[in-house]
């Protein structure tokens, strides 16, 4: 995906978060002036976004020796950590509001949801394409969330106008801020996880450690780290232990190792060979080495 598309975005944002400010004043209406808050969340969550972007393309080099994969993944998390605190201040603006009910104007809601309606659902779709980038899914499920707010903000006016019921509306505010939070938890964990250089999901020690094991000559697997760099960059590093053979042999072992490592989107790789019968001295990632039965 280009980064003019979050560019777009941005602008698209601004405009939007303008109108719901000014239709949330006119209605009286604290469900849209706290999606007009929320939604100005995704400003500087989509300006960082798009520097991750344009970061994540730059190759690597004498400090960054990885390059810079995970640019992304900090974008993610910083966009998370901001979600979070939103959430949690648009659930007491919620309550408050839930405690001394005001009248609102629901035409204002309505008309003023239905626009941030097509700008959210428009920017959802732009992004579908890069769901698989967490920076990008980050943006993702909040746009999703915004177009989902919206239409429960015009049903809310619906039924305030039916029914007359005051308190809908910040019951509506309550309920963003609920989904706000648990959006935010889900890639808050998931970006931790891959900046502790936590396992990538889908992907087992004990299982690649057997398809490493299934080439020829090699006994033993030990000391086996996975990581990812972020985005679908994924990293390994494991000790691994042969017979005395010619150099020409242990090549031909660690490009078939390397085979097998592509096999589960494994693209870079470290693998240090050492000779059958040796002691270990490394630390153990697993309970025990992996040797072939």
């Amino acid at each position: 995906m280009r980064p003019s598309v979050l560019a777009w975005a941005m602008a698209a944002t601004l405009g939007l978060v303008a109108a719901e400010f000014l239709g949330g004043w006119l209605g009286r209406s604290v469900a849209l002036l706290n999606d007009a808050v929320h939604n100005l969340s995704d400003v500087p969550a989509l300006g960082i976004s798009w520097v991750a972007m344009k970061w994540a393309q730059r190759p690597a080099d004498l400090e960054k020796t990885y390059g810079y994969h995970r640019a992304g993944t900090l974008a993610a998390f910083t966009n998370a950590l901001l979600l979070i605190l939103l959430a949690l201040w648009l659930g007491y603006e919620a309550i408050e509001r839930l405690r001394s009910p005001v009248a609102v104007v629901e035409s204002w809601m309505i008309w003023t949801s239905l626009a941030a309606l097509a700008v959210n659902g428009g920017i959802t779709l732009a992004l579908v394409r890069g769901r698989g980038d967490l920076n990008l899914r980050s943006i993702l499920i909040h746009n999703f969330g915004d177009a989902l707010s919206n239409m429960a903000i015009i049903a809310g006016a619906l039924l305030i106008a039916y029914t007359h019921r005051e308190w809908i509306d910040p019951l509506l505010g309550l309920a963003i801020g609920l989904l706000v939070l648990y959006s935010s938890i889900g890639i808050l964990r998931e970006s931790a996880h891959i900046l502790l250089e936590g396992r990538p999901q889908g992907l087992g020690v004990e299982e690649v450690a057997r398809a490493i094991l299934t080439v020829a000559h090699v006994q033993e697997v030990h000391d086996v780290h996975i990581w990812s760099l972020g985005g679908n960059h994924n990293a390994m590093s494991c000790h691994a232990r042969i017979p005395d053979m010619h150099m020409d042999e242990c090549e031909k072992v660690l490009s078939h190792i390397r085979q097998k490592l592509e096999e589960f989107g494994i693209e870079h790789s470290t693998i240090q060979l050492e000779r059958a019968g040796l002691p270990a001295t490394s630390g153990y990632v697993m309970p025990a080495p992996m040797r072939k039965g």
